[in-house]
């Protein structure tokens, strides 16, 4: 068992697991610039004092997993521990924030390099430069979870194999699925082009609040949603953070997903005397 120190830089949309539950992944990196994949995390069971923000740095021990194999992931010991200790402000042009994530961390711009390191299990976290972004595309998915998946969790919930917090299981509702999924086109440093879905909360997040504050018009939120990811980001030096998913961490032949973006700032290129 670890105690480590991390920058939390990615929350994914919730997902539901036969075995844990609702559950988001979340990964950051420690201060020296390399990755963990806190996995699972039953983030909206936390309390509110538990739960934490993008750019948090929080400090928990953790164990290194049995049942996943990429190198980075840790399961919490007790989810108990992942408070907030301080959190990484955007000032001086996201100045600390820069110096942590592109200058510490090791900034990727070449896909091949990436699906290669996968391969070999060398990695599965990684923040990624894209040279251009060509194209934001929104797709209908499944509006309902898996109906087998869930009458598990709800099966197990019951028999309390599930949910140790008796309020939670008492209450229990999964988080509406997405009824779409989000993905950017866009070419590394070799002119590669690729596809590749996004599966930030903040995402997901923007969507639900658009559809609420615009009358439940799917239209118009899948719009705001295309204007922030591809109109206002494309205005920034626009990184990924790319994450690789266990099933097919070795057997696709791109297993790299988008799990958070990182829309920075150009750095001013001088200052006026």
């Amino acid at each position: 068992m670890d105690r480590e120190r991390i920058l939390i830089t990615v929350k994914t949309y919730p997902t539901l697991s036969r075995k844990y539950g609702e559950t988001v992944c979340t990964a950051g990196v420690r201060e020296d610039g390399s990755w963990l994949r806190l996995y699972p995390v039953p983030f909206r069971r936390l309390d509110e004092t538990e739960q934490y923000r993008k750019f948090d740095w929080i400090e928990c021990d953790l164990v290194r997993s049995r049942s996943d194999p990429r190198p980075e992931t840790r399961h919490p010991a007790d989810t108990k521990q992942l408070q907030p200790v301080a959190h990484m402000d955007a000032a001086d042009n996201w100045r600390e924030r820069r110096r942590l994530l592109l200058e510490t961390a090791k900034v990727h711009t070449r896909l091949q390099s990436l699906i290669d390191g996968a391969k070999a299990n060398a990695l599965s976290l990684a923040v990624f430069k894209p040279t251009r972004i060509t194209g934001f595309v929104c797709e209908q998915e499944d509006r309902e979870w898996d109906a087998v998946k869930l009458a598990e969790m709800r099966d197990r919930a019951n028999q309390r194999e599930m949910f140790s917090e008796e309020a939670w299981r008492e209450t229990f509702q999964v988080i509406p699925k997405l009824p779409y999924s989000f993905s950017y086109r866009f070419e590394d440093a070799d002119g590669r082009a690729s596809e590749m879905q996004i599966l930030d909360w903040e995402a997901g997040a923007l969507f639900w609040n658009c559809l609420r504050s615009h009358g439940g018009d799917e239209k118009v939120a899948l719009d705001k949603v295309r204007v922030k990811y591809m109109d206002r980001f494309s205005q920034t030096d626009l990184h990924f953070f790319l994450g690789t998913t266990q099933e097919f961490h070795f057997r696709a032949p791109n297993p790299w997903v988008i799990i958070g973006v990182f829309p920075i700032p150009y750095e001013w290129q001088g200052k006026l005397f």
